[in-house]
């Protein structure tokens, strides 16, 4: 997680960024965030719905965890946003974004957004989350996101090297 200066206010905001490596084509990388298959593999959702156009939907829904956080409660529920732009083996931004938990309110407007480059035969994708306000729950939110995001991230290098190499 880094901490990036907003202009307006002068109070720092919060956002997920991680990278990684993948061995396969970057149009293949990519699909993996709008193939409900791919999707249910490595983020383990129960329900999407994912355009990969402009202003297409952004909408992935996980069961509800038995779990209880002491800040935002229950884990799983829903996000959503709407794609802004998406360039086919390259980079999609979905603005707009909310998660929308079991219980309580959504936490958002947030930004989503994923860049492909090719490197030496290779995919390096770069994620990175953003939107912030000063809160218990935003705070906690993108605490627990930082490890659930990256393990899950890391399941989709497991997923689509797979699937590529096969």
């Amino acid at each position: 997680m880094t901490t990036t200066p907003l202009t307006t206010n002068h109070e720092p905001m919060k956002d997920f960024t991680h990278s990684l490596t993948i061995d396969a084509p970057p149009a293949v990388v990519l699909d993996a965030f709008f193939n409900h298959d791919a999707l249910a593999s490595w983020w383990h959702v129960t329900r999407s719905l994912c355009v990969p156009r402009p202003l297409g939907v952004y909408a992935v829904e996980w069961d509800a965890t038995e779990w209880r956080d002491d800040v935002l409660g229950r884990l799983g529920g829903a996000f959503k946003g709407t794609v802004i732009e998406f360039k086919p083996g390259r980079e999609f931004f979905i603005a707009d974004a909310y998660w929308l938990p079991p219980d309580g309110e959504p936490i958002g407007p947030m930004a989503f957004e994923a860049t492909c480059n090719l490197v030496s035969g290779r995919t390096v994708l770069q994620i990175r989350q953003s939107g912030f306000e000063h809160s218990d729950r935003w705070t906690r939110y993108y605490d627990v996101i930082a490890t659930g995001l990256t393990v899950a991230l890391e399941e989709l290098k497991r997923h689509v090297e797979q699937q590529w190499n096969d």
